[in-house]
């Protein structure tokens, strides 16, 4: 029996357990709002088919009666593949039901073709699960039960189509169908943002919150949003696309072929582009933008500023929509973040509305093994949670 074959109340004490655990049944009642008796009931064929165990250890003794038995997750009893597709490199990793790596590899991609990343993900995957037989233990879990594919752009995890990723300039791409056609695998497809802000949930920042954001900085500017414990996808697969806000100014061109947006002022290209400009020196690289910046000139300087006020402006706007408890800022961007955090800041206490002011704003720099790790968190959701 599979895990989406199980009523939705165990799924719901798996994902409890997954995000909480090890608990004692009583403690994943008072989680999950189930009666004890429930909780039994939904645990036994669990327990029965390897998902969850009861660990040898315990929990403390209460006051009164014998030691509770606390139950959890079987890590071992599925591994899957994520893997995070950039302009240049795929990023794998496996791992094991909690999202944990078990291995990464990196491979770079040479060419964008779609036939070529494609053929890349198969090679990569073979290589992951090689190291999943060699590291496999005796009670199984050695092969791979689906790989998660992240992709920035406009993505449709329902239907397994890259509706349009500008950085690769793919549009209505079916890659979850050629990928598992090119692995032998079950494959889903997620927005690589949205992926990150399921891993969050689980096992990061967004961990044990009823609502968080999470804002990407780099290349692109993204946003996922999780309200109710839920990662919204949207009616078309399409959310959180806060870098595509528009902030005003028409001199600047977004990829998405608007002027104005977010993404436009403050990814990295943006502020490199802003810089060459501000510089004359039109080979000027983000590395040496970030070095003068550092050493105080002050129309570079200036460009980081202007990106600050416009992250400030989609930070507050998130806050003020959704009101999240946390709105986490990572991505490959935020090893700059020093210069323009000050701005972010201000014009964030500035814009945000009464009490969402009070939203905590945290920093949190995530390397791409972890991008890729959220298309392993992706799979693992779908198994016990598909989409219906």
């Amino acid at each position: 029996m599979t895990l989406a074959d199980q009523p939705p109340a165990a799924a719901l004490v798996f994902q409890t357990l997954l995000a909480h655990g090890p608990l004692t049944r009583a403690e994943a009642g008072r989680r999950t709002g189930l009666s004890a008796g429930a909780v039994t009931k939904v645990t036994s064929p669990l327990l029965a088919d390897g998902w969850i165990t009861e660990l040898s250890t315990p929990a403390p003794r209460r006051p009164t009666g014998r030691p509770a038995t606390l139950i959890a997750v079987r890590p071992e009893r599925a591994r899957f593949v994520g893997v995070k597709v950039t302009a240049d490199e795929l990023i794998g990793v496996l791992a094991d039901l909690t999202a944990e790596p078990l291995a990464a590899r990196r491979v770079t991609l040479d060419s964008r073709d779609v036939g070529t990343v494609v053929l890349e993900i198969a090679k990569l995957v073979k290589r992951l699960r090689s190291a999943a037989g060699a590291d496999a233990g005796a009670d199984g879990g050695t092969d791979i039960h689906s790989v998660g594919v992240t992709i920035s752009g406009d993505v449709d995890g329902r239907t397994g189509v890259v509706q349009y990723s500008p950085f690769l300039d793919w549009r209505r791409v079916p890659l979850a169908q050629l990928v598992e056609t090119a692995t032998g695998t079950p494959t889903l497809i997620e927005n690589d943002v949205r992926a990150l802000t399921v891993a969050e949930q689980w096992f990061g920042a967004g961990a044990g919150l009823s609502s968080f954001a999470l804002i990407t900085v780099g290349a692109g500017i993204g946003c996922g949003l999780s309200i109710g414990g839920r990662v919204v996808s949207g009616a078309h697969g399409v959310s959180g696309e806060v870098g595509h806000l528009p902030v005003g100014g028409a001199e600047r061109i977004c990829t998405c072929g608007n002027t104005g947006c977010v993404e436009a002022v403050a990814s990295t290209h943006a502020i490199t582009d802003q810089a060459r400009l501000a510089t004359g020196n039109p080979a000027l690289t983000m590395t040496e933008a970030v070095r003068l910046a550092h050493s105080g000139d002050e129309a570079v300087r200036a460009v980081f500023a202007r990106a600050g006020h416009a992250l400030g402006l989609a930070i507050a706007s998130v806050a003020n929509l959704i009101g999240p408890e946390r709105i986490i800022i990572s991505g490959e961007g935020v090893a700059t973040y020093d210069l323009f955090a000050d701005q972010i800041r201000e014009t964030f206490a500035a814009r945000a509305f009464g009490a969402a002011a009070e939203c905590d704003l945290v920093l949190r720099p995530l390397p791409f093994e972890e991008w890729a790790r959220g298309g392993a968190a992706v799979a693992a959701q779908h198994l016990f949670a598909p989409v219906r």
